[in-house]
């Protein structure tokens, strides 16, 4: 596998940082962070970020994320579509292959036939945008009990009947553990649909309290990586395995220092 670097291990950072970071620590990829990029064109345009790229010798593989994509009413739902769209417009730019994309929350009682059908509609429409400008949509479960969609078995149904060229999967080892995924259900996905695989650890809690700042360098909590891992190779997975960690407590370090350090311990249980 490749190693990737995302932008919520060091969200404080800015976007520059972080295309800094990632060259020095030695990255093959950069996963982006949307909101990053957003500051970052404030003052800048997406050419400027490209070259940082480029000097760098970085390659963005993702941009992350459009949020709450499915279950939402006609305005929402166009929030969605004029997000894809501008963030197609910069990963062409930046020849950024992948867009991760992530569900919301379901009201009480939603049935799960209406939760996959509205998220696949969603879904097929922010498609038919990408596909214009050659961009790919990389759709990511939520494993905390909030999110309408939160195991593996569920998001692979969604990608399965979305059915677009255009329309992939991520899977994250924090939302594996904490939605209660199985082996079994990772060794049903096809790797060729697998944009992304996110790596991190979280501490020793009840998993229906985990919440994002929970996170650990992988290695130093209780996930059974190794387990994942090996299934996620099994099905011939060889792409980006990309380190997302939302830790305040790593927010406060010099970034470099946790990008270093993050790389040598997803080498260590990756056995890259």
């Amino acid at each position: 596998m490749q190693l990737g670097f995302n932008g919520a291990t060091t969200m404080t950072s800015p976007y520059e940082t972080d295309v800094r970071i990632a060259s020095k620590a030695g990255y093959d990829a950069l996963e982006i962070t949307a909101t990053k990029l957003d500051k970052y064109l404030e003052s800048h345009s997406i050419a400027d970020a490209r070259k940082l790229l480029d000097a760098a010798r970085v390659r963005a593989h993702a941009i992350n994320s459009i949020e709450k994509i499915n279950l939402r009413d006609a305005n929402g739902r166009a929030q969605v579509i004029a997000r894809t769209k501008q963030l197609c417009e910069s990963a062409r730019a930046l020849a950024c292959p992948w867009i991760v994309v992530v569900p919301g929350p379901a009201p009480d009682g939603t049935a799960w036939k209406n939760i996959r059908d509205d998220t696949v509609d969603s879904l097929r429409a922010m498609s038919e945008i990408a596909v214009s400008f050659k961009a790919n949509l990389a759709f990511e479960f939520l494993g905390f009990p909030w999110c309408s969609v939160r195991t593996v078995a569920q998001g692979w149904e969604i990608v399965q009947t979305v059915s677009r060229a255009n329309v992939g999967f991520v899977i994250d080892t924090c939302h594996y553990y904490s939605g209660d995924s199985t082996l079994d259900s990772i060794r049903a996905v096809d790797a060729r649909k697998l944009a992304i695989f996110h790596i991190n650890d979280v501490e020793a809690m009840p998993k229906e309290k985990i919440e994002d700042a929970n996170r650990l360098f992988p290695g130093d909590g209780v996930i059974p990586l190794k387990e994942i891992i090996d299934a996620v190779r099994g099905i011939g997975f060889d792409g980006v395995a990309s380190i997302e960690i939302f830790r305040p407590e790593y927010w406060a370090r010099d970034p470099l220092s946790v990008a270093r350090e993050a790389k040598e311990k997803a080498m260590r249980v990756l056995a890259l």
